[in-house]
């Protein structure tokens, strides 16, 4: 019971004198709630085609972690000597579909290293202010307000090769439409667009429409509710 004892008050002693436990638990509350406007803001202004509610679970993970390693390091040369071994070892490669995801998973990096660095006001008072200029940008730019409904992703796969007769029927029956993918096929395209539909008579239209293009014309809708056009 001694050996516990000892053992106990030793390491309660040495965190106690490495990291304040109350501002250890104040920084990673600071940094859990931000990471959180962080995720809030990313799925309603984002304007990435993929699922941007999945990816942005990712944001307070990343973040902890890395004020997790910030604290351990940062009271050792010979810790941090050592990170920086273990991560030349390790290759992370997740693939990253668009450079805004990256930007996004930097902002939640950034607000673990001012956690981590016993820098919350810093943190609290950087992401207020970049928030800010984000979202003003997002309105300058005419993105930052968006209808809720009618937004898909269009993949049409056929045998037709005229890039300029598919993207014409698109936008005769949709109000948006914008090209996110074009491959190329040993006999002819596969277009992923990014769309907007008023109804589902428009869409049945554009179906009816594109399948008189060929035979071979595949056309596959996936609703993306979460997408901003």
């Amino acid at each position: 019971m001694n050996i516990l004892q000892q053992l106990q008050e030793r390491y309660i002693l040495e965190f106690s004198n490495n990291v304040p436990f109350g501002e250890f638990l104040f920084n990673i509350l600071t940094v859990a709630v931000l990471v959180s406007l962080l995720r809030l803001y990313y799925i309603r202004f984002g304007s990435a085609a993929s699922n941007r509610r999945r990816f942005a679970n990712n944001f307070l993970p990343l973040a902890l972690g890395t004020l997790l390693i910030i604290i351990i390091v940062k009271s050792s040369i010979a810790l941090s000597l050592g990170l920086v071994g273990a991560l030349s070892i390790v290759r992370y490669r997740a693939a990253i579909k668009d450079p805004e995801e990256l930007t996004f998973l930097f902002l939640a990096i950034g607000l673990g290293l001012a956690g981590g660095a016993n820098q919350p006001i810093l943190a609290i008072v950087a992401f207020a202010l970049i928030m800010a200029l984000l979202f003003l940008h997002k309105t300058l730019t005419g993105r930052g307000i968006a209808r809720q409904e009618g937004k898909m992703f269009i993949n049409i796969t056929t045998d037709q090769e005229d890039l300029e007769a598919i993207a014409a029927i698109l936008a005769k029956h949709l109000t948006f439409v914008e090209l996110k993918r074009l491959d190329t096929l040993e006999k002819g395209l596969d277009l992923s667009f990014l769309c907007r539909a008023d109804s589902l008579e428009a869409l049945s239209r554009l179906r009816g429409e594109l399948s008189q293009l060929s035979a071979a014309t595949r056309l596959s809708i996936v609703d993306q509710p979460e997408l901003f056009v």
